[in-house]
């Protein structure tokens, strides 16, 4: 008996077991669908966001880089045309551009960059004129100036104020939420006037705590779901904060998969990382579905119902097309088509998946 009981204790314990059948889903891939000017190269991809009429806009840590090896600016936002041609370079040498970390599109086509090294949020028009700024950066002429410190017990936070902000959504009303971040571990909202509500969310990992909000994404009924990467789950909440669920992805990777920087994680490590939510979208309409990008390793993309259930598997880890390394950002202006930011691989390659009639079948029942 005592043989049998340890026996199911491992299985309910082991994070691969309850997804062990999750199919890989087919898809084609490419990576060079965004022209670049001549002489230009993207750095590492942070965030790619993608607007009602098919234009791509790229936030990357790439050639504005200057400054010393350690801490440089890194932050250009980029436009493409729905046919991947370069169009423009949105807010060059803009002061709030530090290092970037995701960009956003919203219902009315305004464009938000969330910049992690200046702690702040600004709101572009179509134009890519500054409309609203959220947060301050830390002022060069003090002589305190410096990156933030992980100290314990942790900072409190502030009202309107940032720490290494990470991802920004909106309601159908039309407020907005914005993950904070890196330092902060909470959830701050404003109203549709741009004028502060609320924060929710302490450092931990307990219902409604967070180890690094990462992405932030809102569905049609606006039920808020927070990538809790560290804490290797997703968290879905109501728009006031009220906890109402969560759910991992423990899907292992495939035997042999290995590291593309690093060492390749193992046990306890390996655990640690599966499924840890990088990067969040979910797509538009009636039947709306998630997409999760995972962290640098294994680096797969899923497709997840919104009740939590992984529908398929998208590639793996690796430099090659159609592998990822560092899926920190991802743009699904449909169910079949999906742009993943890479920020190891210094790319933005964009999916075409091909769903099986047994996938949709899937993925309707679980709707």
């Amino acid at each position: 008996m005592k043989i049998l009981l340890c026996a199911l204790f491992a299985l309910a314990s082991s994070p691969a077991f309850a997804q062990q059948t999750v199919p890989d889903i087919p898809f084609d891939s490419s990576a060079d669908f965004l022209k670049l000017p001549a002489g230009m190269n993207f750095g590492e991809v942070p965030g790619v966001a993608v607007n009602s009429k098919g234009h791509v806009f790229v936030f990357t840590r790439s050639n504005s880089a200057g400054g010393p090896a350690y801490a440089p600016t890194a932050a250009q936002l980029l436009e493409f045309g729905p046919k991947g041609e370069f169009i423009r370079e949105i807010g060059k040498g803009l002061y709030g551009w530090s290092f970037a970390h995701s960009v956003r599109i919203d219902k009315d086509d305004n464009i938000w960059a969330i910049d992690k090294g200046s702690d702040m949020i600004i709101k572009f028009d179509q134009s890519g004129r500054v409309q609203m700024v959220f947060g301050r950066r830390k002022e060069s002429a003090d002589d305190e100036t410096k990156p933030w410190e992980h100290v314990n017990p942790p900072l409190p936070p502030i009202d309107g104020l940032f720490r290494q902000p990470t991802d920004v959504a909106w309601d159908s009303e039309g407020n907005i939420y914005i993950t904070d971040g890196y330092i902060n571990s909470r959830v701050a909202k404003y109203d549709k006037n741009a004028d502060w509500v609320k924060s929710w969310g302490t450092p931990g990992k307990g219902p409604g705590q967070f180890n690094l909000p990462h992405a932030i994404a809102i569905d049609r009924n606006n039920n808020v779901y927070v990538g809790d990467r560290s804490n290797r789950r997703i968290q879905v909440f109501d728009t006031d904060g009220k906890f109402l669920r969560m759910f991992t992805i423990d899907v292992p990777p495939v035997p042999g998969t290995k590291a593309v920087n690093g060492a390749t994680p193992t046990g306890e490590r390996l655990a640690a990382v599966i499924g840890a939510p990088n990067s969040i979208c979910i797509t538009p309409g009636q039947n709306q579905v998630l997409f999760v990008g995972e962290s640098t390793f294994p680096g797969r993309v899923f497709k997840v119902s919104l009740d939590g259930r992984v529908l398929g598997v998208i590639g793996r880890s690796g430099r090659q097309l159609k592998q990822f390394s560092g899926a920190h950002a991802l743009a699904c202006p449909s169910e079949t088509e999906v742009y993943v930011a890479e920020t190891s691989n210094w790319r933005v390659q964009k999916l075409t998946l091909h769903t099986t009639p047994q996938q949709t079948a899937r993925a309707r029942e679980s709707r």
